[in-house]
């Protein structure tokens, strides 16, 4: 019954975006329902990492309902039991609803890509002129229900860091294929010439894996490992176990055999993103100095160098202020926004003749 009921509040909370889209002045529906997929994508991505970061991913120990029920509203009395048992544990009222609205968003966004696949199937039987392929939102459908089955696996392997690792990169995956697809629905400005593809393509990759590094930092604890900057605990090279802290396959806090996780190890972890960091950003601001060399590519040169120098300091600003919430939110929202960019630049430098 309460899957039902899940399914329910899905489509309800789904309704919202759906009416902006209908009453847009946009004619192009289409269009305007993968943007708004895009934009609730990118909250979705920015509620998951306040989830995280407040440890709210076991606020209900099951999945995908709380305690057997659809809301926090009905599992009141389980909720509160659990936390009269560890009143200092992961499971309380708060962080019940921040756990299940953070579902309800993903469910929403899985209810919006359902609707962009039969529009765009519709159009294309029809032999209506559409731009891009159905076959992507086709292919989005089934990345949401792979983001799905892990998060899922967050919550039932209780935050193996492995697990909520892939589920943040899948996030951060489905909100760059919806960017592509967002940019295929729109005539663009020429573009001059291809010089900008080579670094595009290669800060974009270089990016995908400082985001899977910065996951491991966040799925770990280990952003306070180090509590000065650009030294770490004084040293330049500090005491540091690498073997423990990348070994993939272990539970949260553990090692592989079950022993503790030893601080080197969050040390290792934290001290390998910050540094690599710097790659990153050099490669990222070399692409945005050509873009905005490039004709028709000038903002978004712009806005990447603007974000990449904003998320540098935020990193920073994490370590010097103790890792205050809002900041750390902030940080994940930046990456998010770098993948964002990146990906439409990737799009847009590949449309000179």
């Amino acid at each position: 019954m309460h899957i039902l009921q899940l399914a329910i509040t899905g489509l309800l909370v789904a309704l919202l975006p759906l009416s902006v889209v209908w009453v847009s002045a946009d004619q192009n529906k289409y269009r305007k329902l993968v943007a708004v997929t895009l934009f609730l994508t990118f909250d979705l991505i920015m509620f998951g990492a306040f989830t995280r970061l407040t440890d709210s991913g076991l606020g209900c120990p099951d999945w995908p309902g709380c305690y057997g029920e659809a809301n926090p509203f009905q599992a009141h009395a389980a909720i509160k039991a659990a936390e009269a048992i560890m009143p200092t544990g992961p499971v309380s009222v708060q962080k019940a609803w921040i756990e299940m609205i953070h579902r309800y968003l993903a469910m929403a966004v899985g209810v919006l890509i359902v609707a962009q696949v039969i529009i765009a199937w519709r159009d294309r039987l029809r032999g209506k002129k559409v731009l891009g392929s159905p076959w992507l939102p086709t292919g989005l459908f089934f990345f949401v229900c792979l983001q799905g089955a892990f998060g899922a696996w967050t919550v039932t392997l209780k935050l193996q860091p492995v697990i909520v690792t892939t589920h943040l990169l899948l996030g951060m995956g489905l909100l760059g294929l919806l960017a592509w697809l967002s940019a295929q629905q729109s005539v663009h400005q020429h573009v001059a010439n291809r010089s900008v593809v080579a670094p595009a393509t290669i800060a974009l990759a270089l990016l995908a894996v400082q985001i899977a590094l910065g996951g491991w930092v966040s799925t770990n604890y280990a952003a306070l490992a180090c509590h000065d900057y650009p030294l770490c605990s004084g040293a330049v090279i500090p005491e540091m176990d690498f073997e423990h802290g990348f070994t993939l396959w272990r539970q949260l806090g553990q090692k592989a055999n079950g022993e503790f996780l030893p601080f080197q190890a969050l040390v290792a972890i934290h001290w390998v993103h910050r540094n690599f960091a710097l790659l990153v950003i050099a490669v990222v601001a070399w692409a945005a100095l050509r873009a905005r060399k490039v004709r028709g590519l000038e903002n978004l040169g712009k806005w990447l160098l603007l974000v990449i120098a904003v998320q540098f300091l935020s990193g920073v600003s994490t370590i010097f202020f103790s890792w205050p919430l809002l900041i750390a939110v902030i940080h994940n929202g930046g990456a998010a926004l770098l993948l964002l960019l990146l990906c439409m630049l990737n799009y847009r430098a590949r449309l000179a003749s």
